[in-house]
């Protein structure tokens, strides 16, 4: 037999690398479009080709994709602002769906697309639980920007269910997939806990700056606007309008180019930091009204931003 489902895995081995190590790759699925009863109906010629084009592409692409990694400090982050309520559905020429991959061990469930839907001016992330039957993993939701952020105001809308051992949050971050120090500024709801916002940096993979602030109502109980201003000097952190913490004098801080981000996840393994999973009936959502990003230099994009008013 020349032809059979181990070429088929191969294919997706490369998939699953590139999407690991190459940043927001949207052309991976290229790579893995047949199914093992198409493959078998396919000439034997044809598909040993089609393995080697595999093959060739993903290496190919890979080292295309190394130059502009390594030099991503080098790239001028976004300068526009912009207000997104989602009233036009998902804007794929801003966002990226997370798809295919996780992060790592700590994170049990899968980024999938069909764990994102944008609609009715409202972008829903979802956890969906695997089947009982099923050997695979849940299904969770992110997007990132394409573009890279340097300095200036992150806020967004945003409310939670409430279920241990799992984490939605708004933050930035950039690190090795990109070329640079692993650098982040994070807003986190642990839903196990949804009456409280935690704060955090990554500064070169070092943990800096945290913090933990009340929310009155809970987070699964109503919206509330949450938010951070990053400039060279501090970080100061926002929730409805009120500041509520910001990084010492002379703290450590992210200096590199940024992405925005917007997950929600689960975890068996960090059960000290964000409890232990229970049973669920079905999805659960985690809903963004809005996000928006104003530049240091502006102000006032929108109605309702904390930068229209002095802090």
């Amino acid at each position: 037999m020349c032809c059979g489902g181990r070429q088929t895995v191969v294919r997706c081995i490369l998939i699953r690398w590139i999407a690991r190590h190459v940043n927001a790759f949207p052309l991976t699925h290229l790579l893995c479009f047949h199914k093992p009863d198409k493959c078998a109906r396919q000439p034997c010629g044809q598909r040993v080709l089609n393995m080697r084009q595999s093959i060739a592409i993903a290496i190919g692409l890979v080292m295309m994709a190394q130059p502009s990694l390594a030099h991503v400090t080098d790239l001028h982050p976004e300068t526009a602002g912009f207000y997104d309520d989602f009233s036009e559905g998902l804007d794929k020429d801003r966002w990226y769906v997370s798809d295919g991959w996780t992060n790592g061990d700590w994170q049990d469930c899968e980024w999938s697309g069909r764990a994102v839907k944008a609609q009715s001016g409202m972008l829903s992330l979802f956890h969906t639980p695997a089947p009982l039957d099923e050997k695979r993993p849940p299904l969770c939701g992110e997007v990132q920007t394409k573009a890279f952020f340097q300095y200036g105001t992150f806020e967004a809308r945003i409310r939670t269910p409430k279920q241990s051992g799992l984490n939605a949050s708004i933050f930035t971050y950039t690190g090795p997939v990109h070329g640079t120090p692993h650098d982040e500024i994070d807003i986190e709801i642990l839903t196990r806990d949804p009456d409280v916002m935690t704060m955090n940096t990554y500064v070169a993979g070092a943990p800096l700056n945290g913090g933990k602030v009340p929310a009155n109502p809970s987070f699964d109980d109503a919206f509330h606007t949450v938010g951070f201003r990053w400039d060279p000097e501090g970080i100061t952190w926002y929730m409805d309008g009120q500041e509520v913490h910001r990084t010492e004098p002379d703290a450590t801080l992210p200096s590199h180019p940024q992405k925005l981000f917007m997950s929600f996840w689960s975890t068996a393994t960090l059960t000290d930091w964000m409890g232990r999973q229970t049973a669920q009936d079905g999805p659960l959502e985690y809903q963004i009204d809005w996000i928006a990003y104003t530049p240091l230099d502006a102000s006032c994009l929108f109605e309702g931003s904390v930068t229209c008013e002095p802090n």
